[in-house]
């Protein structure tokens, strides 16, 4: 029973749909950084619900203020973020899209839900297959562009400066660098707009002897787009470092601090692409996304995510055609 139910703070609500790893990670890092005043957990699984919460709760007197508890859907009103976790989690060995027949439908089921109760505030979609879940959720819920969008390539984004990072023996804090496109398997590095301390990472490469070719890109390009896969093999799942990157959303929106980042939304025309959500850099404000940067790749990086874009429309063209 949450002792405070009905109180209302008025400003920096989230609910959060999905009380599993990631829901509740999510909940305890928002937590953690004081992001939200009232932070809601929903989960079909009450009982679970509520222990998650007691036990996230409990711990905050010493460090947080914000008022965390398990609630419902009616919750969903009045919240500045509505974040969506909820969906079957990837096994071992399958890919992001193996799961897009049982998670659009239960994504379709939270929508519904959600209209019943919903007054403002903007979707962050985490399920996967996001890209396709994005899509389908802005579709259903009829907001203007931007409101609803996905997590995207914002942790793929976050692997990939990392692992420049230890290649090149620097601190994360001067690697500029993003993914693009799919969140899966078809992701695209954006070489061409990789800096260190604001330096072409080839030129940097030169300057100080590092070895820089096609083989080492492919590596790290490969590290990058696996290392989900190489996580949920080791442990069973993902979902500390997706908080993490959900945080750093939450607050542009919530504390009014826009950020940009590689997050997927329905695309207007950017790139001469419409009708698929795909990630491209962003600027993620209070609205959501409330603009996509236009900006010059390689060739070979637009190939890639034009690839990305058939992809997505084939499979948003079944789900149409079986629904």
């Amino acid at each position: 029973m949450n002792p405070r139910k009905g109180y209302s703070f008025g400003n920096r609500k989230v609910a959060i749909i999905g009380a599993g790893y990631v829901g509740s990670s999510i909940a305890y890092s928002l937590a953690l950084r004081d992001i939200a005043r009232e932070i809601v957990l929903i989960d079909i699984n009450q009982e679970k619900t509520e222990g998650e919460a007691k036990d996230i709760r409990h711990g905050l007197p010493g460090i947080g203020t914000a008022d965390l508890y398990a609630g419902d859907y009616q919750d969903c009103g009045d919240c500045d973020l509505i974040i969506i976790t909820a969906g079957r989690g990837r096994r071992n060995g399958e890919t992001r899209l193996d799961l897009i027949t049982e998670n659009v439908r239960i994504m379709k089921s939270v929508i519904q839900s959600i209209q019943k109760y919903y007054t403002r505030g903007v979707l962050l979609i985490i399920s996967n297959p996001v890209d396709v879940l994005t899509f389908k959720a802005a579709e259903w819920m009829g907001l203007p562009n931007g409101m609803v969008f996905g997590s995207g390539c914002i942790l793929d984004s976050s692997r990939f400066v990392r692992i420049i990072a230890d290649y090149v023996g620097l601190s994360t804090g001067v690697i500029n660098g993003y993914v693009v496109g799919e969140h899966g398997d078809g992701q695209v590095p954006v070489w061409s707009h990789v800096t260190i301390g604001g330096i072409p990472i080839e030129e940097y490469c030169i300057n100080t002897g590092l070895e820089w070719n096609n083989e080492v890109r492919a590596q790290i390009a490969d590290r990058t787009r696996t290392m989900g896969a190489q996580i949920i093999a080791s442990k069973g799942r993902t979902h500390y470092g997706i908080a993490t990157c959900v945080c750093q959303l939450a607050d542009a929106m919530i504390n009014m601090r826009p950020t940009i980042a590689s997050v997927s939304s329905v695309l207007m025309g950017e790139h001469g692409c419409r009708d698929v959500a795909l990630s491209v850099p962003s600027v993620v404000g209070p609205s959501g996304v409330q603009q996509r940067i236009r900006e010059r790749w390689a060739p070979e990086e637009y190939r890639g995510f034009f690839d990305n874009v058939e992809k997505v429309r084939t499979i948003l063209k079944q789900i149409r055609e079986e629904s």
